[in-house]
């Protein structure tokens, strides 16, 4: 896992060029784009745009419809510029971070996370549908309760069925005699082909599901399957705190992924990313998009390819080295965190290469979640569970702050029960 660190200098300096291969639409004859410069009533090109190159990106408008990882490199000519470094982001999360072959996947920056699991599951409902001429009510979506709620919004949009397994309250792991319990329910209701979701984090819990007994179940009992990992939140982190990861591209069993630049990489919203192996991403194609160079893949088409620039700035302002001693710092401190709990003995799930904990909801009053702004597992009725995310702006003072008020809620909690 290695891509270089370069100088803020050369940063500027390689966006400056991006964006001068881009189409200018203030100095070009361009007649049948239909796209513009911004606004200039509100975004008027000011002189500190020469040294704010993210800003000189946005204002400069550049479009990234459609999908730049092909190798016969057809994509809109206007924005080829910023589409190459889309497509340098997405070499460095499939070959380094997913350690994956050299110029073997596609994909795109997306519009966040939840479009990127969408997209896995309609590409390979498609991949099912064109290859086995599957029907819509053979095909099923697996995932497990601790899963995002883009896995059952996927079922509704593409009008799959879904079948949902269980965990265990303490570990979050799979429940594998359920995972049977469902694949052999979802057989007798005639489905025959299984879109399966693991996580790398899941949202709530920061839990990472156990891969391997999954895979080994399915290839036992001949199931017809396509796996999508969900790395949107442990994507930048979970790679770089643990050297026993089953969830890369060197597993056959996967074959596409979900990452979140918004998360861990503190990127803008709007930066899911979205990599599949080659020969997939064709199942996407909407043929009807004849006015587009390449036509499109995906289910956003146009989308800001700021965004796509803004995690090239990013990984390329650490290089791999660099992030990594900052998820280590992230950690330690989630760390810390867990040994204060574990001294006022209270309950908690961590997994110890993510930094959320998720602590029981009785070991902590809904006073201290609110003031802390702690999110718990159900808005809707009584949680329980309350998360808590050690993210760049959580300063030691606020934990020291929230460890201390836990400790006299604890106290006056002991007294309470001594005196009854």
């Amino acid at each position: 896992m290695f891509w270089k660190k370069i100088a803020q200098v050369e940063i500027n300096d390689i966006i400056k060029k991006a964006i001068a291969r881009n189409i200018n639409y203030r100095e070009q004859i361009l007649l049948g784009l239909p796209g513009t410069f911004l606004d200039e009533e509100q975004f008027y090109p000011a002189p500190f745009l020469e040294d704010s190159p993210f800003l000189a990106t946005l204002i400069n408008n550049p479009n990234h419809i459609g999908c730049h990882t092909f190798s016969n490199g057809k994509s809109e000519p206007f924005f080829a510029g910023t589409q190459q470094l889309e497509v340098e982001v997405l070499k460095i999360c499939a070959e380094e971070i997913l350690e994956g072959e050299t110029d073997a996947h596609d994909g795109y920056v997306a519009p966040g996370g939840t479009e990127a699991n969408i997209q896995a599951v309609w590409l390979y409902r498609n991949y099912y549908q064109k290859t086995y001429r599957a029907k819509a009510e053979e095909i099923a979506i697996v995932y497990s309760q601790d899963s995002h709620y883009s896995m059952p919004k996927a079922a509704n949009i593409l009008g799959l069925k879904q079948y949902v397994v269980t965990v265990d309250d303490d570990s979050r792991l799979i429940n594998i005699n359920d995972f049977d319990q469902q694949i052999k329910k979802a057989q007798k209701e005639g489905v025959k082909y299984f879109i399966v979701i693991q996580n790398m984090a899941t949202t709530m819990f920061g839990s990472v599901d156990d891969i391997d007994k999954v895979t080994e179940y399915l290839t036992q009992h001949d199931v017809e399957f396509k796996l999508h990992v969900d790395a949107a939140f442990g994507g930048f982190i979970y790679p770089f705190a643990t050297q026993h990861n089953a969830l890369t591209f060197k597993n056959k069993d996967i074959t596409s992924f979900t990452l979140d630049g918004h998360k861990m990489l503190q990127t803008l919203y709007g930066t899911g990313i979205f990599i599949i192996r080659k020969g997939y991403m064709k199942y996407g194609l909407t043929d009807e998009a004849n006015y587009v160079s390449g036509k499109d893949y995906t289910i956003s088409g146009s989308r800001s390819g700021a965004n796509a620039v803004s995690l090239w700035m990013i990984l390329k302002s650490y290089g791999s080295m660099g992030w990594a001693v900052k998820i280590q710092k992230l950690l330690d401190k989630t760390t810390t965190l867990c040994h204060q709990l574990d001294k006022l003995s209270i309950h908690y799930y961590r997994n110890p290469f993510v930094n959320i904990i998720t602590v029981r909801a009785e070991y902590i009053s809904e006073e201290i979640a609110k003031k802390y702004h702690l999110v718990p597992d159900n808005t809707a009725q009584k949680p329980k569970w309350w998360k808590i995310v050690v993210m760049q702006h959580v300063q030691q003072g606020m934990l020291d702050q929230f460890i201390m008020e836990l400790k006299v809620e604890n106290s006056k909690n002991k007294k309470s029960i001594a005196t009854l």
